[in-house]
């Protein structure tokens, strides 16, 4: 594995050594040309340090494919990417457009599945996953110049006439030498009357990663929703926090959801993640619950679907409907803005590795 490089000691490392930033890392965009994704916009951002990801900037600026050296981290479906369909909003509509990915945005309005009320029809996790980027900058890392920062900035917006109407602006950002990448996002109501709010991000983690034995690491009070088939994954008598072998009941729409509360840390900070002991690697998810209250973990072990998402939002994926029923649901104010940042971090280093895991040791 490659050894972390930071700040100054990276920059001397490499005075005197190349002729374009390029040789080390940086941001490349492109148009697919093939299959589904067709004509999409795509960026590849590679840091440098064995962590490369494909963010579709067609498709709400999500990510899709990511790696850390040779191992994949992320779940990508059969559907794989595709362009923006941005009347997949009916009923389930939204799945056929669903690739996983290491992130899918769900929202801006409504995370959870399909339903209607006197509010309107909402189909399943909102509309902003496909909603393309106007892109507002590119920043690429200039080590040559002492700058090793970069960073990509788009604005989606989910509107129409008499609204609601929703603008997300999110920045994806790093470091060459550093094995993260950063996540802000800015929710603005651009409408004249207050809008319903609800965000949750969908962060899937596939193989090699997610394996058998593999751990899922959270900490919190865990409530299951109303349904049949959860508490066959999420009980006591068995250890939900490690990744089994496929299961059969997970063939077809077989799967299992647990919401948690999680426990926040020192300045709200909360943490999870997944460990691959075969692989030394790690995955750590790091949001503020202030921000982002709750947190979901979707258990789908399928023979040939094999994933695990790990899902900070601002609400568990209850719909509109119930939110505003329990007078949960989070309203908007005209030219209001809501803030949320979301770090994804790769440990390879047994000291970081440990420093991790030893934080969940007394709670599982």
């Amino acid at each position: 594995m490659p050894a972390q490089i930071q700040g100054n000691t990276y920059l001397e490392r490499i005075k005197g050594k190349i002729s374009n930033a390029s040789q080390l890392g940086g941001i490349e965009t492109f148009v697919a040309d093939n299959g589904a994704a067709r004509g999409t916009r795509v960026a590849w951002i590679n840091t440098g340090t064995g962590l490369r990801y494909k963010v579709v900037i067609d498709r709400a600026m999500d990510i899709a494919d990511a790696f850390y050296s040779a191992h994949s981290l992320a779940w990508i479906s059969h559907v794989g990417i595709t362009a923006p369909q941005p009347f997949a909003n009916k009923g389930i509509d939204w799945l056929r457009t669903f690739f996983g990915g290491l992130l899918t945005t769900c929202g801006l309005s409504h995370v959870g599945g399909p339903e209607s009320d006197e509010h309107g029809d909402r189909g399943i996790h909102g509309n902003i996953s496909n909603i393309p980027a106007e892109l507002e900058s590119i920043i690429q890392p200039d080590p040559l110049n002492g700058k090793t920062e970069m960073s990509i900035t788009g604005v989606m917006r989910e509107s129409k006439i008499f609204g609601p109407s929703l603008e997300l602006r999110r920045t994806i950002s790093g470091n060459l030498g550093e094995a993260y990448l950063h996540i802000h996002d800015e929710v603005t109501n651009r409408g004249n009357t207050p809008a319903p709010h609800m965000l949750l991000y969908h962060i899937n983690f596939g193989f090699p990663l997610a394996d058998q034995g593999s751990e899922i690491f959270w900490n919190g009070k865990m409530t299951l929703p109303d349904r049949e088939g959860d508490d066959k994954i999420f009980n006591d008598k068995n250890d939900f926090h490690k990744c089994p072998a496929p299961i059969g009941i997970h063939k077809g729409t077989g799967e299992a959801v647990a919401f948690i509360d999680p426990v926040a840390g020192e300045n709200s900070e909360c943490v999870a993640g997944i460990y691959n002991k075969n692989l030394d690697l790690a995955v750590q998810l790091t949001f503020n619950k202030k921000q982002l209250p709750w947190l979901t973990n979707w258990q789908h072990w399928g023979e040939g679907e094999y994933v695990t998402g790990i899902e900070p939002g601002t609400h568990p994926p209850i719909g509109q409907a119930k939110a505003r029923k329990n007078k949960e649901l989070i309203f908007i104010q005209p030219g209001e803005k809501k803030i949320y940042d979301v770090r994804i971090e790769v440990l390879y280093e047994k000291n970081a590795i440990n420093k991790f895991v030893n934080r969940f040791k007394d709670s599982h």
